[in-house]
């Protein structure tokens, strides 16, 4: 029997149980789906101390996979690493994996010092985006995190990093770049780009700044253009940007955000930021925000609308703008489609 239904949005599905009324004149969320947890997932007691200790005398770790209703990410995170094919042996055999839903009340025994519920505990970890994914060694200490999907040639690289106990002597970004070298994509010029490569000077001018991290070995920056930065509505919200390109693999030196002479390879490293295409936003020479995980165009635009407007300065964090966002279009009568 498969262990669980979930139903409607991901990353924000929030946003659709603010009490809207039926009327024709609401716009109507797009893009949910049904969630199916393989029936292997264990049935935790939630004392996370047991479970991870549990998992290290069979020789396994323990897996944390937050999720919300309905979230299309999750879905495509699960179908395509835990349902079928070579990644969702090699999680069976390797992790003990437990299901956390970001909006849960069940209560929960993360270590001595925190007993929570589930939301609570997604709040406490910084969880923002669904899916995230927490790896923990049988001491019970977080040893590998992803926030957001990953496709199965990346997904593979975190497994064997956690099952190989590579997180002893390495971090994940180095050991993505030793194991994953093969070329899969051609970084895309761009006459719009910025090539100025003192990003700590671009990062304190008026406009906000955006840095983009991609390299041959990138499994989704293709998709990321073409679905994403390729659209005119995306184009007209990034004109209000200064937009830098990085190779994630150069040598090349460049002066980051901080000051510090350096490289996009050093950089990416310092900041074990595994993830490509990543991109991180800056304004009035902070950093705002940063995408690690699949984002579509719907969440994309919205994000950059909350760094460019300045609505970091009104909201605690960009989903609680996102939620009144997508309230406001919604009462107006338009569709919001978060799979696009």
């Amino acid at each position: 029997m498969l262990k669980k239904l979930l139903l409607l949005i991901c990353l924000v599905s929030f946003i659709v149980s603010n009490g809207f009324a039926e009327s024709s004149k609401v716009g109507k969320i797009k893009g949910g789906v049904e969630l199916v947890f393989p029936e292997w997932f264990k049935e935790s007691f939630l004392d996370f101390r047991e479970d991870a200790a549990e998992a290290g005398e069979n020789g396994k770790h323990l897996l944390l996979f937050f999720h919300v209703a309905g979230c299309p990410y999750c879905k495509k995170m699960l179908d395509d690493n835990f349902t079928s094919g070579e990644n969702a042996k090699l999680v069976q055999a390797n992790f003990d994996s437990i299901d956390i839903d970001l909006k849960g009340g069940k209560e929960i025994e993360f270590n001595k010092d925190m007993t929570v519920t589930e939301a609570d505990l997604g709040r406490a970890l910084q969880v923002n985006y669904t899916p995230t994914i927490l790896f923990m060694s049988a001491d019970n200490k977080v040893v590998a995190r992803l926030n957001g999907y990953r496709s199965p040639r990346e997904f593979r690289q975190v497994i064997n990093f956690v099952k190989e106990k590579a997180y002893k002597t390495t971090d994940l970004a180095t050991y993505r770049q030793k194991h994953l070298n093969d070329t899969v994509y051609t970084l895309k010029d761009d006459a719009s780009y910025v090539t100025e490569t003192d990003l700590q000077k671009l990062s304190k001018q008026d406009k906000p700044l955006m840095i983009i991290f991609e390299d041959k070995t990138c499994d989704e920056c293709e998709r990321f253009h073409k679905e994403v930065l390729d659209l005119k509505e995306t184009k007209k919200i990034l004109k209000k940007y200064n937009v830098v390109r990085l190779d994630a693999l150069s040598d090349d030196p460049i002066v980051d955000t901080e000051g510090n002479k350096t490289t996009a390879k050093a950089w990416l490293k310092k900041r074990n930021i595994s993830y490509r295409p990543a991109v991180l936003l800056y304004s009035e020479g902070k950093e705002i925000e940063k995408v690690t995980g699949l984002l579509k165009s719907y969440h994309f635009q919205q994000l950059l609308n909350f760094v460019a407007e300045k609505k970091y300065t009104e909201y605690d964090s960009w989903i609680a703008y996102l939620n009144v966002q997508s309230k406001k279009i919604l009462e107006s009568g338009k569709d919001i489609d978060i799979w696009k």
